[in-house]
């Protein structure tokens, strides 16, 4: 079995509230084959061998009117049984609605975990407007995958998500339940060190073609967080049977290849 613990809904309506300028930013890095259909996600999905792949909701309405709902990634979660995993997002403005829809999406929509995009937001995770997200969040016992690091949306700032703010929650919330995407990169020592200091953060390596990811990057990955890694691909972004081929051709052990195909994210996520 392969989990892939991170990829995009980017189907027309998924896009539809995206700002213009964030749209036209990505499809300058990645190209016009980024707007897909549930069937090509499956079809990747199918190529590469993957098993099951996290979907991820958008929550930035309050300051860029942006938002792909969580009743939009629960129909393909319902309709494909086995295949999807979603996960919701809430926009921490919107104060006792955005739990409130935390926990509809969870309870109601079925979906598993939480996705929040702080430069979106415009709020630094260790910021108390976060806090009841995340006593919320413990209650519900799922985790939320954090953005981390660069990206490419246009008008927005990367200071928001340094990886070193998430130290801050990870120790005032002990049991929550916390994944940094694309490792953090440019700060990946920063979230090396979050990481490893903290038993309750993981993160994965979405976005990324394997052959790129820095060398020292690589060598935490086969050693001191095998068993904190998970596999990501950010499709369509990126397609996963590159990465997955990339990443067999890493000096990696077969112990941690498997730990960041399937086992670590069974863990986390609690697949049987």
């Amino acid at each position: 079995m392969i989990i892939d613990t991170h990829s995009q809904l980017f189907t027309e309506k998924a896009l539809e509230t995206m700002p213009k300028p964030m749209l036209e930013s990505y499809k300058a890095v990645f190209g016009e084959e980024m707007v897909v259909s549930i069937r090509d996600i499956l079809e990747d999905m199918d190529r590469a061998g993957v098993t099951m792949t996290v979907i991820v909701a958008v929550d930035a309405e309050t300051v860029h009117g942006y938002k792909v709902p969580n009743d939009l990634i629960a129909e393909p979660v319902q309709e494909n049984p086995g295949r999807f995993i979603g996960f919701a997002s809430v926009d921490p403005h919107k104060g006792k609605l955005a739990t409130e829809e935390f926990e509809w999406a969870i309870r109601d929509l079925g979906l598993k975990g939480l996705k929040i995009l702080p430069h979106l937001i415009e709020v630094n995770p260790n910021d108390p407007l976060m806090y009841p997200i995340y006593k919320k969040s413990i209650e519900l016992d799922v985790p939320i995958l954090f953005h981390t690091g660069t990206q490419f949306h246009a008008g927005t700032k990367i200071k928001y998500c340094q990886p070193l703010f998430l130290d801050d929650v990870a120790i005032d919330f002990p049991h929550l339940k916390i994944i940094l995407a694309h490792f953090g990169f440019p700060w990946f020592y920063e979230a090396v060190a979050v990481i490893q200091r903290n038993a309750n953060v993981y993160f994965n390596i979405a976005g990324w073609a394997p052959r790129h990811i820095p060398e020292p990057m690589v060598r935490y990955i086969d050693t001191i967080l095998s068993h904190k890694v998970l596999f990501g691909s950010d499709f369509p972004l990126i397609t996963r049977k590159r990465i997955i081929d990339e990443l067999k051709e890493l000096p990696l052990k077969e112990k941690t290849l498997d730990r960041i195909f399937s086992e670590n994210a069974k863990r986390l996520l609690n697949i049987s």
